[in-house]
Formats: structure tokens, C-alpha cells, sequence
């Protein structure tokens, strides 16, 4: 695992791009915290087989579909429960 910076990236991405072509994942830092990988075509292509890319819309739809999804059915007065109704606290602007 190699890891670099943002700025050595863009220098040499060309020579990341082979290393990452040869099975090696190369991690991408922004200030010393990692923010991306680059995976060969390859290795991507394995690791979102397992798990289809979709939007949160498409997420639920799948999820209605399973057979064995069982909707959670809570009444008003159950759901008014979980509210706290105290006075809250004191906020100041700008403080």
C-alpha cells in the first residue's frame, strides 16, 4: 500500500496509475488525512460487484422489495413518547 499527497498525486499520476493497474491501491492524503484510493478497473469492478452503487430512492425501493421486509408500524402516541418536552436549554447568539 503505497500512500501520497494530493500534490505528489498530481505529479505523478501517471506512474500511480501503473502501480495501481498492477494490483497496488494507492491512498490519497489531503493534510495528512486520508481521502480517496486509486484502484485498478479491475479491483473496483470486484469490490462493486457485491454491492450495487444506487441513490437513497433506489435504496428504499430495493428494501420494499425483499420479501422478508417486515415495516416497522409505530403509533402517534408510541412516537410522541420519545420527544423531550422539557424547556430545552438557554441559547445566546454568538456565544
Amino acid at each position: 500500500m503505497s500512500q501520497v499527497s494530493v500534490a505528489e498525486a498530481k505529479a505523478q499520476l501517471t506512474r500511480l496509475i501503473q502501480n495501481a493497474e498492477k494490483g497496488e491501491a494507492v491512498h490519497i492524503t489531503r493534510r495528512g488525512r486520508p481521502v480517496a484510493v486509486l484502484l485498478s478497473e479491475e479491483e473496483y469492478g470486484r469490490l462493486a460487484a457485491g454491492r450495487p452503487l444506487q441513490g437513497f430512492w433506489e435504496g428504499i425501493q430495493a428494501m420494499r422489495a425483499d420479501p422478508e421486509f417486515q415495516p416497522v408500524d409505530f403509533s402517534p402516541e408510541e412516537i410522541a413518547g420519545w420527544r423531550d418536552r422539557g424547556p430545552g436549554r438557554d441559547f445566546a447568539w454568538g456565544s
